[in-house]
């Protein structure tokens, strides 16, 4: 379970486990925005969402895009193959990655078993297929859920 962290101007920020939110509380760093009713871990409700006590400057937001990550993928495509828009678990190189193709935004889809088996190392046009999504940077929203 992942508690979302939010800037003192309600801003989305990250996500941190449980562990890590309760230490933000005992620290007095954070505030329970949303709880877990009727669960507590010692003397704190079990929170759902914490705000900072600070206001915390982002400037590694501003102006950069987000770093590629599997899990960034998913969010993107929101858990949809590329392909056939079934449930999505692997992650697609339109560009296989043995042509030389990369793990960045623009260049990998989330797909499910079958449709990753279908297209295989081949390109798009070898393969036949075509995408049904937009291949993009996500936004930092998007990357948190929110």
């Amino acid at each position: 379970m992942y508690v979302l962290v939010l800037n003192a101007s309600y801003e989305p920020l990250q996500k941190v486990d449980v562990r890590h939110a309760i230490r933000m509380l005992v620290r007095g760093v954070a505030v329970v925005e949303e709880a877990v009713e009727g669960r507590t871990i010692g003397h704190f409700p079990v929170p759902r969402v914490l705000r900072l006590v600070r206001y915390v400057t982002m400037r590694w937001r501003h102006g950069k895009r987000p770093a590629w990550t599997k899990r960034g993928v998913y969010l993107r495509d929101r858990g949809l193959c590329g392909y056939c828009g079934g449930r999505g678990h692997t992650i697609d190189h339109i560009v296989p990655q043995s042509r030389g193709g990369a793990s960045t935004w623009e260049n990998t889809v989330l797909a499910c078993g079958r449709c990753n088996g279908r297209k295989a190392d081949r390109s798009l046009a070898e393969s036949g297929m075509r995408l049904r999504t937009e291949l993009r940077v996500p936004r930092w929203d998007e990357l948190f859920g929110v």
